[in-house]
């Protein structure tokens, strides 16, 4: 037999399937079930952009939101999420009170300003200064009348002041510092620097005109805070954009006053089954007294329950129902989905809307945020990613050698007892039935260093795939241009880390 050439172009086969084809398969898939294939680079890494929108009318430069957990978002979590290009959701379980004070330091933050710092009275004795160097790692604290903020500033203890006091329960008024310098409230960041530049002092009081201390600015925080070009900002009045976390109760229309009160940009309506009569007359509650502020329902996992609150008047979805690290309904009550399928199905149904989906839970890797991002979420939600970091609340402790903080379910037991009850509608129950539990997350430093490492992560993601943005990755998708495969459970063991002894994964 003679072979011959011809002029004919082969045709090349189509490998994998369309997104589609992935999930009409009566299956439902996590993250780890599906594998995508990679494109063709022709840029390079720092040319692709992660711009997307949390709801209709707020955008963010990340695709990043920390969840309204008690042990993950607080209004450091929020500060910090905002100035990396994401957002913060407050969680409620505390008082309206408490929660409203959070969101008013995330609006009263000024970049380089430290709002709410740690202070003492004159009484205060140097053993307290030695326990805030313990537990915060700085030892420079302003001395108000009566140990509060707002109060009268009367001085200022730094290293210098307490070093060599041999008896550490002198009182702070005998050491402390009273020739004060101080800048005055309404200074710019570069007027701060520049006084403690010329003065050599590293926190500088800002105080108003009757002398009372409403901010500090530290030459570290200045430094590390000089330059956020991404931060997530009202473009009007350029304070940093928050969002908190309200229930469905009767009494949360309260807690949505005094968030509103607060400067609240987002709320998210919390529940873990978002798809109720309770929650759809919150959604049109909050629209109809306040129809500027923006508002997520959830959690659903379908298109017919994104159905009704988009019908309702949702500005944004949160899907995710039983998959996070510390949840437990679905093996409680068999009742959620695999993510994978539930994030592809809703944002495939609100798109139609123009309603944003944020995928909540089951993220523990980068490469899961970039699966989330090519199934059609606009934002990823982390819990566990973002609880052992240093802005999550809560203490550091070590076991086995090891640096740990505590991570819980708002379903727990011991998140219930607080008002996480509120969230799986069993407030009133008198025998509580937990879906979720506590635990423990190994401490990953500071998100400002974390966050960018996520980020240049899923940069990378992008470039193999071979995609500029969240809109071009999307539209590829639809366009059938991005392909995928359905991975078996050998394929998954050998696409990660197999056949050593031991190793080390770092962050």
């Amino acid at each position: 037999m003679t072979s011959s050439t011809t002029n004919n172009k082969i045709t090349l086969p189509q490998d994998g399937l369309s997104v589609h084809q992935v999930f009409s398969q009566q299956n439902g898939y996590t993250y780890d079930d599906v594998i995508i294939l990679p494109g063709q680079i022709n840029f390079d890494v720092d040319s692709v952009e992660l711009k997307t929108k949390l709801t209709k009318t707020i955008e963010l430069s990340v695709p990043l939101v920390s969840s309204p957990m008690d042990t993950v978002t607080e209004a450091n979590m929020a500060i910090n999420m905002a100035l990396l290009g994401g957002i913060g959701i407050i969680h409620y379980n505390n008082t309206k009170e408490e929660q409203a004070a959070e969101v008013r330091k995330v609006k009263r933050f000024k970049n380089g300003f430290i709002t709410d710092p740690v202070t003492l009275s004159p009484n205060h004795k140097v053993t307290d200064i030695d326990q805030i160097k313990t537990k915060h790692g700085f030892s420079g604290v302003p001395i108000t009348e009566d140990g509060k903020m707002g109060s009268k500033l009367v001085g200022i203890v730094t290293t210098r002041d307490v070093d060599f006091v041999k008896d550490r329960n002198t009182s702070v008024k005998d050491v402390m510092t009273t020739d004060l310098v101080v800048g005055h409230d309404g200074c710019t960041l570069e007027q701060a620097n520049e006084i403690l530049r010329k003065t050599k002092k590293g926190k500088l009081p800002i105080v108003n005109e009757a002398f009372e201390l409403v901010a500090l600015a530290s030459r570290d925080d200045l430094v590390k805070n000089r330059d956020f070009p991404l931060a997530t900002k009202n473009f009007s009045d350029k304070r940093l954009l928050v969002g908190a976390a309200v229930g469905t109760r009767d009494s949360d229309r309260e807690r949505l006053e005094a968030l509103v009160a607060a400067g609240v940009d987002v709320v998210i309506i919390d529940s873990s089954q978002g798809d109720s009569h309770y929650q759809i007359e919150m959604v049109k509650y909050v629209k109809k007294t306040h129809p500027n502020l923006q508002v997520i329902g959830g959690n659903i996992v379908t298109a017919r329950q994104a159905a009704h609150l988009i019908e309702a008047g949702v500005d944004g979805l949160r899907v995710g129902m039983g998959v996070g690290s510390i949840c437990t309904t679905q093996e409680v009550t068999a009742v959620g989905r695999p993510q994978a399928t539930a994030v592809y199905n809703v944002s495939k149904y609100a798109a139609q809307y123009g309603v944003p989906v944020i995928a909540d839970g089951g993220v523990r890797t980068i490469g899961h945020i970039i699966k989330a991002l090519t199934f059609g979420a606009s934002a990823v939600m982390m819990g566990s990613m973002l609880a052992g970091t240093e802005e999550a609340p809560g203490e550091y402790f070590y076991k086995d050698g090891i640096r740990l903080k505590k991570y819980r379910g708002m379903g727990s037991l011991e998140a219930m007892k607080k008002g996480g009850d509120h969230r799986y509608f069993g407030e009133n129950e008198r025998i509580k039935v937990a879906q979720g539990v506590s635990g423990s997350v190994v401490d990953k430093g500071t998100i400002r260093r974390y966050v960018p490492y996520l980020l240049q992560g899923i940069k990378h993601g992008f470039q193999d795939i071979g995609v500029k943005s969240v809109s071009d990755l999307q539209k590829a998708v639809a366009e059938e241009d991005v392909r995928f495969e359905i991975r078996t459970g050998a394929a998954q063991t050998e696409g990660n880390v197999h056949s050593l002894y031991s190793y080390e994964k770092h962050f």
